[in-house]
């Protein structure tokens, strides 16, 4: 292993504590009784409170001056200057762990435990006052230094930013220490799904769980991955999605279920895309996307109002507002609307001409459908910021949607655009057995032309339709994309603690 000079330096160091007889790696509990913001924001002189309190984190600066020092700690709730006395932490004839520990043995980023009081410094800053100082763990790896300076205008500077992408996320603990900011997004995140939760709970559906390893994949149309359980000696899918499973559980008897689920697609990766994402999805018997078209305005409307306290969102140069009701187009009108052409009585020959013709190269083995996707998705998508539920999509570009009431050739679906990108879709779902059989074998055609995410023909999936489920409205909204607008983040990676990477490069 090669090592740095700092890193040669702390593992010295703690060998040094172990002889001293003080454990780096202490098993006993430190009592944490307060967080810095909560002192920094609650504390007051004149009350003379926060007396005794026990603070732990990573120690984050030092500026030793002789027999004391101040220093700055940092917990989950940011970061607290601390006073450190030779005299309170070592007191009599004693003064290693002060003298030596403190001042020689400890480095930025190594977690401490301080027992002692609040107080203001004589330039008004509060701080607390070192009675007790203990060590919880030393890190063996320095930080990247940060250095941030106001200027006379009260501008911020920062100085060696641990800002490179791929350090960042493939470093995400790294990053999560030194750029705070980048905490807030998560934090958000877990409050949408809270806020999302809480409203689905409020009408009384039920959050249920089911299979990420599937005997067939169904419910979108995308490559899975795949693997091998040995004692069953069968293949098994990662899900794709979790639609199908939803709707048996529609047919068992229930109104209204939803899940928060990870998915899996075997495709291209890119600042919209991660192999694995999550989405919620929701069914509820007797409805009809209409009604679900308001159910999404109202829910996102909560979401917004949850995490920011108004329906309006800056999200890069653009203020999208989340207040309803959102502009609707049909699948056919927004592509007229945005490439002056009428799409809506084109066989697939003119379809493909008329891709020609905007300069669109489109996979020879793909159907009208799929071609109608890819128009829409070059010529429509990009200029939709404001949400708008795009509705009526062609039959063959929805394998699992119920054939339009009024509309012939059209399926009861919609999805809703923001800032340019879907961020859900939703269905009147499909629920007669013998139409459901006769779009899986069309899929199962696409599938030998050669398109790869063609989805598959599911035997127990028609049994149970045929069983008979009642009319049923369906949903699924992506976590990650969402969250990507409510963060004001430019990718995906931005809202993965995680995200997929390709393999480290050795140094």
């Amino acid at each position: 292993m090669q090592l740095s000079e700092q890193e040669l330096r702390r593992r010295h160091e703690r060998e040094a504590l172990m002889e001293m007889g003080i454990n780096p790696y202490p098993s006993e509990l430190f009592e944490v009784t307060a967080l810095a913001k909560e002192i920094k924001e609650n504390y007051k002189p004149e009350l003379n409170n926060y007396q005794e309190v026990s603070l732990a984190g990573r120690l984050m600066s030092r500026r030793i001056m002789g027999k004391a020092s101040f220093a700055e700690l940092m917990d989950s709730s940011g970061r607290i200057q601390i006073y450190v006395s030779r005299d309170d932490i070592a007191p009599g004839d004693n003064k290693e762990l002060y003298n030596t520990v403190f001042k020689k043995m400890l480095d930025i980023g190594d977690f401490i435990g301080i027992k002692g009081y609040a107080f203001t410094t004589q330039v008004g800053e509060i701080s607390v006052h070192v009675k007790e100082l203990v060590i919880l763990t030393k890190s063996l790896k320095p930080l990247p230094i940060v250095k941030r300076e106001v200027d006379e205008n009260g501008v911020e500077h920062v100085y060696d930013a641990f800002s490179d992408p791929e350090l960042r996320y493939r470093q995400r603990y790294v990053d999560l220490v030194v750029n705070p900011h980048v905490k807030e997004a998560f934090i958000k995140r877990t409050q949408l799904t809270n806020s999302m939760r809480e409203y689905l709970n409020n009408r009384g559906y039920l959050e249920v769980e089911t299979p990420i390893l599937q005997p067939l994949y169904g419910g979108a149309a995308a490559r899975p991955f795949k693997t091998h359980h040995n004692t069953l000696d069968m293949t098994l899918y990662l899900r794709i999605a979790n639609e199908l499973y939803l709707k048996r559980l529609i047919v068992g008897g229930f109104d209204g279920v939803y899940e928060f689920s990870k998915d899996f697609r075997n495709e291209g990766m890119s600042r919209f895309h991660n192999p694995e994402f999550t989405q919620v999805e929701l069914y509820v018997a007797y409805k009809d996307y209409y009604w679900m078209m308001d159910l999404v305005e109202e829910m996102v409307e909560k979401i917004a109002m949850d995490l920011h306290g108004t329906t309006e969102v800056k999200v890069g140069e653009n203020i999208i507002n989340f207040a309803r009701p959102w502009k609707r187009f049909t699948m056919y009108e927004a592509i007229e609307h945005f490439t002056k052409i009428d799409i809506s009585e084109m066989d697939e020959a003119q379809m493909r001409e008329t891709a020609k013709k905007l300069d669109l190269h489109l996979d020879p083995n793909i159907g009208r459908g799929k071609i109608i996707d890819e128009i829409f998705g070059e010529f429509c998508e990009p200029h939709l910021i404001q949400p708008t539920f795009i509705t009526d999509y062609p039959v063959e570009m929805s394998p699992l949607a119920k054939k339009h009431r009024d509309k012939p050739g059209l399926v009861e679906r919609f999805e809703a655009i923001c800032n340019g990108k879907e961020i859900c879709n939703a269905f009147s779902e499909l629920n007669d057995p013998i139409d459901q059989r006769a779009r899986f074998e069309e899929q199962l055609e696409l599938g030998k032309r050669g398109d790869t995410e063609a989805m598959v023909l599911d035997e127990d999936f028609l049994r149970a339709l045929e069983y008979g489920m009642p009319p049923t409205a369906g949903l699924g909204i992506g976590i990650d994309r969402l969250s990507m607008i409510m963060t004001n983040s430019n990718s995906i990676q931005d809202v993965l603690f995680f995200p997929q990477m390709k393999p480290e490069k050795p140094e």
